[in-house]
């Protein structure tokens, strides 16, 4: 960073330098667009890009390399661990500005998100500021992943996938953090690896900070393109939140366990339904164990219901892509929330993979 730079960073009346960290793995498709969105923020602080490379296989390296041969502004490290806790570790480290903004492969920020950050943190005093995710698709499995994002049926309504009132929060979006702040709490726990911005906002707000919400900002996500991607991002998501669970029982809401709950009731009802279908077959006295095939046909009626009114809204084909995402959603995370909460994988205590 050059001398021009850092008299940026302070200076009365100036606006502070910023600095954007990203971690990336297996993101070829993705990154460049992230990338030249924070190119084109029309904030007029000085800032750099900070990119932590994870070892990947499908050429996000050979991408990257060229953003940095075009950009000069663009910095990669190298993030061997390759969990997204560490990448943003190495890249924050790696930078110096007063703010650091945390972006993500997979979100497009508007031209004024930075302005914006810069000035509610200013503003609020808050040690984080983050907004709203904005999931859009363009396929319609992407559409229907999207409107289960932003739906209550599908994540539960938070705040930032949902909007609300500006106003403190207990965790927030991607986020713009204060960097004396952040380093002061000890940055990004490397140990966990999904949930790691909870986490952090956890001890932000623990130590006496703010974390704040302002539906201002606004940010395109790109959902997940197929079911295997989203089974393997719910599952290892819900497995972290029953491990964050376990660790914190007390800071945590109840919307957490109703996938979990979910999960138990599904498969509970159809081992007793299938005891009682096995006894009509033989003749035993079960029959009346059938009924508990309410529960799975209460629920599918139930998805079924809400792709009518919300799947719907992105035409016929989302609409019916909609019908399998969502239980593909609760059942993943669900099932790796219980794994998470009795610690049946050896995945939450290993330091490679994201």
């Amino acid at each position: 960073m050059g001398e021009s730079s850092r008299e940026g960073a302070g200076g009365a009346g100036s606006l502070p330098g910023v600095s954007y960290v990203m971690p990336v793995l297996n993101e070829a498709p993705y990154v460049r667009a992230a990338v030249e969105r924070l190119l084109a923020q029309d904030y007029a602080g000085p800032y750099d890009i900070t990119l932590a490379v994870g070892p990947s296989n499908d050429g996000t390296e050979d991408v990257l390399e060229q953003l940095s041969r075009e950009y000069p502004n663009v910095r990669l490290v190298p993030n061997p661990v390759a969990s997204t806790s560490a990448g943003l570790n190495v890249a924050i480290r790696a930078s110096s500005f007063p703010i650091v903004i945390r972006v993500d492969a997979h979100s497009l920020l508007p031209p004024e998100y930075t302005r914006i950050a810069v000035e509610t943190l200013q503003r609020t005093g808050a040690d984080n500021v983050g907004g709203l995710m904005d999931a859009r698709g363009t396929t319609p499995f992407e559409k229907a992943v999207a409107r289960a994002y932003r739906s209550r049926i599908g994540l539960g309504g938070t705040q930032h996938h949902v909007g609300g009132k500006e106003g403190p929060a207990q965790t927030a979006y991607l986020g713009s953090f204060r960097r004396d702040r952040l380093e002061a709490v000890g940055l990004f726990d490397e140990e966990v690896r999904r949930g790691q911005d909870w986490e952090l906002n956890r001890r932000l707000r623990a130590a006496g900070g703010t974390v704040w919400f302002t539906p201002e900002l606004v940010v395109t996500y790109q959902p997940r393109s197929s079911i295997r991607s989203l089974v393997n991002q719910f599952f290892a998501t819900g497995m972290w939140r029953g491990e964050l669970v376990r660790r914190f029982p007390s800071a945590n809401s109840l919307r957490y366990f109703a996938p979990p709950v979910l999960v138990v009731l599904l498969a509970a009802s159809s081992i007793v339904g299938l005891l009682g279908l096995a006894g009509l077959i033989i003749g035993a006295p079960l029959g009346w164990l059938t009924l508990a095939f309410i529960v799975p046909v209460l629920y599918l009626l139930f998805v079924v219901v809400a792709a009518l009114i919300i799947g719907s809204r992105d035409g016929f084909a989302a609409m019916l892509r909609f019908i399998v995402v969502v239980p593909t959603i609760h059942v993943s995370w669900g099932v790796g929330f219980i794994g998470g909460f009795l610690e049946l994988s050896h995945d939450l205590h290993s330091r490679s993979g994201r």
